[in-house]
């Protein structure tokens, strides 16, 4: 299956194609216990979680002792993987975690992550809980006498953890802590600890004194140690370190693939040949332009600037002055310049804003000179100022932490995840740029500034049902929401500069160099059809579950059981000889009969009991999904909960007749975990609705850009949809299975179905129209919806959903096809038309999933619902 010439995380991939992890797929209970439920488990997350735990579990080539590395973007939150394993380390004995980074800044950081209940970024639960335990995380300056009930963390620097092994002081972490105790170490941006390795040293058993050697003599003291590495940017390029790491890494999930996913913002470069002065009050402007933004569509955001120097601390510091020079001295007049000489697409839109708001540039003037005043600015240049604007710095999207501006020199380095940076003002020149194909190293930290700075600001939008931590408006350019997800890198016009910094980018990952933007636009003559002026396309909507009209476990829609399976373990067994013939042919088996036992027939102490073992059973946990009942009480008597549900206990005749009070505690404990697992993981807070509503189709379906890859096929579209009447837009862009479902569309309609109906279109759907599952709410685009009329004198009219869908995604996907695409036809109408066509006619129609190596299946279902029987 795998090859030995791989890597560990190739060979993983092949197995995660192949469905190994698939038994790890839905979050493990100690997981969603013992995170905070406000840090939602993205699906990369979920796949690192499933490899390490697969790995412990199950794979059979690791050895002792466990060193793996997580190859993890930046932003892509590694400080939460480390949070979810240290509870499932726990559940395996490990009590004792050394943290240790090369720098002060991420030690803070990460106590506040893992010790401060009160931070906004505190990544564990109110309580953690261990078989209903409750456990505390404790911080400890060494392991000689902690609590082995607790989890024990120690932090450090990898400087002071070398120092202290090798200088051995008083309180202090000593080799001794690790000579008879089992540590699990986590080391954060484990690429500065390559100390031996880069000098090609790989012989970590020689006495030489630096941070790795300590590190590996630490780890390798107990066979139980675990030692897990994460890092963004090792550099695979040297070769040694790929030799150290070819089987120890288990997972790569780099920046390319982290912004690909729509997980960070999109970066602009805003290149204008203007002063200093001119490009900081344009950065201001774009930045107060996109928090009135936000304050529109109600959310809270205080986007924050960056002025970024170019090599020394008072280059800052006359940054600094010169800022507040500009704000100080802002008049009307200034705006006005800045209207008028200004060009920048982006800032001509702000322009825009406020002159359809209504506001005056006096009031610009204002909301600027009160945003950006003197004590809601920041420099962090001073070494010896750190302790004063660390905290600050770390929680810029606290709503109490009032900074919107940053000086500095070298800034968003390790460990700094602000997300609320949208703009990056570089105020100096680079008249020089590098002869050479490859970037300078100023560049390339250039680029890494931007790629740390463009780590998303998750918001949702009322209405709008994306994921609140994805790029939402990829394929709207016109959406004003889309500045909400832009980084903007304010520069001089220098194009040698610009090119390498772009290239730079590239390299990093940061941008995407495969696509361009392209506009697709509504066609003239459709503009003119009764279908686009009077016409309405149908779609649903989505609710939220109150729960209020549930009376019982079964009216929760969920697949609940009312009668459960418990096995009683017997305790007998037998011994034989290995290979003895005799013995061997024979089957010991062990005779057990089954007895149904109502929960209303065990003693209500007994229930109770178990219901107190169960946090998910408080009565304040389960009254919020069972509305009508009143007390714990109900929830045991009433035949609409536990009242009728029965048990069907196994086991041996004689435990059967005298089953003790302890054997029914057990199997209700059993039915209890049954059923909380059933309802987490069917339980949803939306529902789509049964009822489609009508909407103008001239208001849904507009001009849009889309972004396409450079590919010359795909960037050309398919120009020969320009000539047909029947497609809306100008042209169109997909991929192959989209491509080729058109191909057949195009065929039907100018063969097959001119004979039959008349008013025939075809509207590319770019994400501008949803439909909700009926069941939970997912929503989703169909790629098509073909409009058409019967010919045959009923004025009936057609709305069709098309979706194409490649192979790989049939499976993820089927729930779009099965659950909502072939329910669609007979779902109820909304009824009020009148206002909007004079055709009440209308049937609504989801097809199966269009797919090239399953083109005659499609071909045959469209036929049958359409041309079948049309002529008799």
């Amino acid at each position: 299956m795998t090859q030995k010439t791989q890597r560990l995380h190739e060979s993983f991939d092949i197995l995660s194609e192949e469905g190994y992890f698939e038994e790890y797929s839905e979050i493990p209970r100690f997981l969603e216990e013992n995170l905070n439920p406000q840090f939602k488990l993205r699906p990369y997350q979920k796949e690192a979680f499933a490899r390490y735990f697969y790995y412990m579990d199950q794979y059979k080539r690791k050895q002792k002792p466990y060193h793996l590395l997580f190859n993890m973007a930046t932003g892509s939150g590694k400080t939460l993987i480390m949070a979810g394993v240290i509870p499932y380390l726990y559940g395996k004995g490990y009590r004792n975690f050394l943290f240790f980074v090369n720098s002060k800044n991420i030690i803070e950081k990460t106590k506040d992550n893992f010790l401060n209940t009160i931070s906004s970024k505190y990544l564990f639960s109110d309580k953690i809980l261990f078989d209903n335990k409750h456990i505390e995380v404790k911080n400890v300056s060494n392991f000689a006498d902690v609590n082995v009930q607790d989890i024990n963390i120690c932090f450090t620097t990898i400087q002071q953890l070398h120092t202290d092994i090798n200088q051995e002081k008083e309180d202090c972490i000593t080799v001794e802590d690790f000579k008879d105790k089992k540590i699990v170490f986590l080391s954060d941006e484990s690429h500065h600890n390559q100390t031996t390795t880069k000098q090609k040293r790989l012989n970590h058993n020689e006495e030489k004194h630096n941070w790795e050697n300590t590190v590996i003599k630490l780890f390798r003291a107990n066979q139980e140690n675990i030692l897990l590495e994460f890092t963004a940017t090792m550099d695979f390029m040297n070769k040694a370190i790929e030799a150290k790491y070819f089987g120890k890494i288990i997972y790569k999930y780099d920046l390319k693939q982290f912004r690909s996913d729509k997980y960070s913002k999109d970066v602009y470069i805003m290149k204008a040949d203007i002063g200093n002065s001119d490009r900081i009050l344009t950065s201001i402007i774009l930045n107060q332009y996109r928090q009135d933004i936000a304050v529109k569509h109600n959310i809270s955001l205080k986007p924050v600037i960056l002025f970024k120097a170019q090599k020394t601390i008072a280059d800052s510091h006359e940054n600094e002055k010169k800022f507040h020079e500009v704000i100080d001295n802002l008049t009307v007049e200034d705006i006005i310049r800045i209207k008028k000489r200004i060009d920048i697409p982006e800032i001509q839109k702000a322009f825009k804003f406020y002159d359809d708001k209504g506001d005056s540039l006096f009031i610009l003037v204002q909301k600027i000179k009160k945003n950006f005043s003197e004590e809601k600015c920041l420099s962090v240049n001073k070494v010896d100022e750190q302790g004063k604007y660390q905290n600050k710095v770390n929680s810029l999207e606290d709503e109490d932490n009032n900074i919107r501006v940053i000086f500095a020199l070298h800034k968003l380095t390790e460990g700094w995840d602000v997300l609320n940076l949208f703009d990056i003002v570089r105020l100096y020149q680079r008249n020089t740029v590098s002869s050479t194909k490859k970037p300078q190293k100023t560049t390339i930290a250039e680029a890494q500034l931007i790629g740390r700075g463009a780590r998303y600001f998750p918001f949702e939008v009322e209405g709008l049902d994306k994921d609140k931590y994805k790029r939402k408006f990829d394929n709207d350019a016109e959406n004003e929401l889309q500045i909400l997800e832009s980084l903007h890198f304010h520069s001089p016009n220098e194009s040698g500069y610009i090119q390498e910094l772009n290239k730079a980018l590239e390299e990093e990952g940061i941008i995407d160099a495969e696509k361009i933007e392209k506009k697709l636009t509504i066609k003239d003559e459709f503009k003119q059809t009764e279908l686009y002026k009077e016409g309405v396309v149908f779609g649903n909507e989505k609710e939220k579950i109150s729960y209020e009209d549930v009376t019982s476990f079964r009216s929760l829609d969920m697949d609940i059981p009312s009668e459960f399976k418990y096995d009683l373990y017997s305790g007998k067994g037998t011994s034989t000889r290995a290979l003895d013939d005799d013995v061997f042919q024979q089957n010991y088996t062990i005779t057990k009969k089954t007895q149904t036992v109502k929960f209303s027939e065990i003693p209500k102490h007994v229930v109770l009991s178990a219901l107190a073992r169960n946090a998910f059973f408080t009565f304040d946990n389960i009254s919020k999904y069972c509305h009508n009942i009143n007390s714990i009480h109900d929830l045991i008597e009433r035949n609409e909960y536990l009242g009728n549900f029965e048990i069907e206990i196994s086991g041996v005749e004689e435990d059967l007749a005298n089953l003790s009070n302890k054997q029914r505690f057990q199997a209700v404990l059993s039915v209890l975990s049954e059923i909380e697992e059933i309802i987490k993981r069917e339980r949803t807070d939306y529902k789509g609705t049964k009822k489609l509503v009508r909407k103008k189709i001239s208001a849904v379906f507009t001009n849009r850009t889309v972004k396409v890859e450079k590919n010359q096929e795909k960037a050309e579209g398919m120009p020969e949809l320009q000539d047909k009447t029947w497609y809306a837009y100008d042209n169109f862009y997909g991929t192959d299975q989209e491509r080729e479902c058109m191909k057949l569309l195009t065929d039907l309609i100018e063969n097959k179905l001119n004979e039959n109906y008349t008013d025939i279109y075809i509207i590319r759907n770019e994400r501008q129209l949803k439909l909700y599952n009926f069941k939970d709410g997912k929503g989703f685009e169909p790629d098509f919806v073909m409009f058409m009329k019967d010919k045959h004198g009923n004025d009936l009219s057609y709305q069709i959903f098309i979706e194409p869908k490649g192979g790989h995604l049939e499976e993820k996907d089927k729930w779009k096809e099965k659950e909502l695409l072939l329910k669609l036809e007979g779902i109820q109408l909304d009824e009020s038309l009148e206002k909007y066509t004079k055709n009440r006619n209308y049937k609504v129609v989801g097809l199966p999933f269009y797919n090239i190596a399953k083109e005659k299946e499609f071909r045959e279902a469209f036929e049958n619902k359409f041309l079948k029987d049309m002529n008799k």
